[in-house]
């Protein structure tokens, strides 16, 4: 049974509007990629922001840090906002919240205190003291209840591969949501039962179960606990060299079951890795774990100790270019150096998206080492994300009356949509949102609006938010493809004709010193072309004679070499 709170708790600000009938549900992010991931809720005047994820750049975004959601659709709804929750510390649900949360006003903000510690940190490494502005709400107890306007906050118990991860519920006139965000179904956990989810069969209807669905192609049977950690102690134990085990910042529980393990062997344990660091010192100091006394020592102490006793814990998994790992690989760390008998193990999953660079990590590592172990070759991590299997579960466990899978690229979502109906949840109850679609729920019926809202990325790029578009973007991708070429023309303003030979500079096109003939052929075509555009003009239009260079070069160029750099006609009038 879902039991009854301890108590019902009325955050700041807290005001009871009178409301249509009707729930929105719009996902900003998260729809149609992986990470970005922001939903609103909206019930009359009343709105519930979950999560503020970040996206990392794909290949065809050069110079771009990293992408968040696009809010433009809550300008001037600032003062409805009556929280945004927060369901776990990893990047793609916390990540852009330091400028969206300053974006919106600082509305109030509730999590568990691991998330909501996570959050406050991230806000002070982009503004120092902006994390003082919050107002926060901590969920110490998932038996609690938070009333928020027309919408009643509550909380249940889900796996996933950071600690304080929580589902959440929120309850409306017009239906309740069920969200586990990310979410696993551990399979024989050590210490405790298994998760069910029945319970949720008993929350008011209708019922609304919005369920990540990155599992929704992985039909591999689920690794235990147990196997995992025995396949871990193993190479640990039979290493010749140092162990170097890459895995996520935020893989607390991970990184504690190794220090345990290092204890028990009399072995020492170095992490590397700013944020993990970070993460396991926010961890201590709210009691969640306790580290063995002695068992840590620091990166530059390592070659004090047998290198069969020395386990290197760090970030770079991923290939992230300024991790602990990848600079490792390519020479660049201070302290560590790989050999061929050193063991290294990626317990980590692949992010999708990123596979190209963590082959090519892989490929690097195996040149240096001969002791790469993965998940491709030995159970040496559990995924953070539930299997086919673990959807079916979950969809039966609860019975929703409306399913709306989330989370993923187009066809994560179809997928987990195809799970529904064959676990017979009729289409008309069954929604695949893109990002930007608005879902109107009333009590007797639900459907998808016509019109959607803004959804477009939001590149970040150093301290620029939003200052590069999609034609900067081009831009750049064109610089990437084919370079630049920039042509000097210093122009008699009286005649109209070009005066000397005109300079060209080229930068990812070609290189000058071995193209001599095409820079002679270009030179007279550009005097050819400023002095027949600037014949016969009173006074000369110098934009229309640039203008006429960029489109002619530009043709000429791609006749002699099929490349289209970018133009840039410099004219100086004299």
């Amino acid at each position: 049974m879902f039991k009854q709170p301890k108590q019902i708790r009325k955050p700041l600000g807290h005001t009871q509007h009178k409301a249509e009938n009707l729930l929105k549900i719009i996902p900003l992010g998260g729809c149609e990629e992986v990470g970005r991931n922001m939903t609103v809720f909206e019930y009359g005047h009343d709105i519930v922001i979950l999560d503020m994820g970040l996206q990392f750049p794909e290949e065809d975004m050069p110079g771009i840090d990293y992408v968040i959601p696009n809010t433009e659709y809550l300008k001037g709804k600032e003062k409805n906002i009556k929280a945004v929750i927060f369901s776990h510390g990893h990047l793609d649900h916390i990540g852009a919240a330091p400028i969206l949360l300053k974006k919106l006003g600082y509305p109030q903000v509730i999590g568990r205190p691991l998330t909501l510690e996570m959050v406050k940190h991230r806000l002070e490494d982009l503004d120092r003291n902006s994390s003082k502005k919050l107002k926060t709400l901590y969920i110490k107890d998932l038996k609690e209840k938070v009333s928020l306007g027309n919408f009643t906050l509550a909380f249940f118990q889900i796996d996933h591969a950071i600690m304080d991860a929580v589902g959440v519920i929120l309850e409306t006139p017009a239906g309740t949501v069920i969200h586990p965000g990310d979410w696993t179904i551990e399979k024989n956990p050590i210490g405790r039962k298994e998760l069910e989810y029945t319970h949720l069969q008993n929350l008011k209807k209708p019922t609304i179960l919005m369920l990540e669905s990155l599992g929704s192609i992985n039909t591999k049977k689920q690794v235990t606990e147990e196997e995992m950690l025995k396949n871990l102690h193993k190479l640990i134990s039979e290493a010749p060299g140092r162990t170097i085990i890459a895995t996520f910042s935020s893989q607390i529980e991970r990184i504690r079951q190794i220090l345990e393990f290092a204890a028990q062997t009399n072995r020492k344990v170095a992490l590397d890795g700013f944020s993990m660091k970070l993460n396991i010192e926010l961890a201590q100091k709210l009691g969640y774990i306790k580290i063995p006394k002695g068992v840590i020592i620091s990166v530059e102490k390592t070659h004090e100790h047998p290198d069969n006793k020395v386990i290197i814990i760090c970030t770079g998994g991923q290939g992230e270019e300024r991790s602990a790992l990848p600079r490792m690989v390519a020479g660049n760390h201070r302290h560590i150096k790989i050999g061929k008998k050193d063991t290294i193990i990626f317990s980590s999953s692949v992010i999708p998206g990123n596979e190209r660079t963590v082959q090519r990590l892989r490929d690097n590592l195996y040149r240096l080492s001969d002791n790469v172990f993965h998940s491709d070759i030995i159970d040496v991590h559990i995924s953070g994300h539930s299997n086919r299997e673990g959807i079916k579960k979950m969809i039966t466990d609860i019975k929703p009356t409306y399913f709306i899978p989330v989370y993923g690229n187009h066809f994560f979502l179809k997928e987990g949509a195809r799970i529904a109906y064959e676990l017979g949840i009729p289409k008309d109850k069954v929604f695949v949102p893109d990002n930007g679609s608005v879902i109107k729920f009333t009590k007797d019926k639900a459907e998808v609006l016509k019109d959607k809202v803004a959804s477009n990325y939001v590149f970040v790029d150093g301290l620029g938010v939003g200052d590069v578009g999609e034609i900067v973007l081009r831009d750049r991708q064109m610089l990437a493809e084919d370079g630049m070429f920039v042509i000097v023309a210093i122009i008699d303003s009286t005649t109209g004709k070009v005066k000397g030979s005109p300079d060209i500079i080229s930068r990812g096109f070609v290189y000058l010193r071995e193209s001599k003939d095409l820079l002679a052929q270009t030179r007279r075509k550009v005097i050819e072309i400023v002095e027949k555009t600037a014949k016969n003009q009173e006074p000369i239009n110098w934009s229309y004679v640039k203008e006429e260079m960029r489109n002619k070069i530009g043709d000429f160029l791609a006749s002699k070499t099929s490349r289209r750099p970018m133009i840039l006609p410099v004219v100086i009038e004299v």
